[in-house]
């Protein structure tokens, strides 16, 4: 089984460092050419099912990338990290450190956990791995559910400071084995 995995294409708050974490946003016109170059790589895969989130930015990015008409299926398991009080906020380089810190003991109102964003996430590939072992499959899903993804496969670090490692660009490809 093959895994591959799509970070949506650029969103204003993308563009202007701000969390989106749940707010249903769009991809704007630089993410729109994004997804049409990743939709060049895409199209020459083999792959037999697309899940995606069900947020708009994803969505969008699907449908631009879906060249090949692969069914598709919806699934909350990919939506983006709740980012509680801090979406739409300014990214801010102290608390973004804090943010991808597996074992950061700052409370945010609302915020998904580093660990409670793991186990989400893991659960879902353990599931997908179960259901469809004998399909390659396009996840289309977002930053902070990317780099969950990665410590799926790759051990992750013991200090827990995840923010260098396993990030994903704008429509960015990541290939796994499952």
């Amino acid at each position: 089984m093959k895994l591959y995995v799509i970070r949506h294409g650029r969103t204003n708050c993308n563009k202007e460092h701000k969390y989106n974490g749940r707010y249903d946003e769009d991809i704007n016109e630089e993410g729109i050419e994004q997804a049409k170059l990743a939709s060049n790589e895409i199209k020459e895969l083999d792959i037999d099912l697309i899940i995606c989130s069900p947020l708009k930015r994803t969505r969008h990015t699907m449908e631009i990338i879906n060249v090949n008409n692969v069914p598709v299926i919806y699934d909350d398991g990919l939506m983006e990290r709740d980012c509680g009080k801090l979406t739409l906020t300014e990214i801010d380089d102290f608390y973004y450190k804090e943010y991808y810190n597996y074992y950061s003991t700052e409370y945010v109102e609302g915020l998904e956990t580093m660990p409670q964003l793991l186990k989400r996430v893991h659960s879902f590939l353990d599931r997908i791995k179960e259901e469809y072992k004998d399909k390659n499959i396009l996840l289309v899903t977002h930053g902070a559910v990317a780099r969950a993804m990665y410590f799926y496969f790759e051990k992750m670090p013991s200090d827990g400071k995840l923010l260098n490692i396993g990030g994903m660009k704008n429509c960015e490809i990541r290939e796994h084995e499952l």
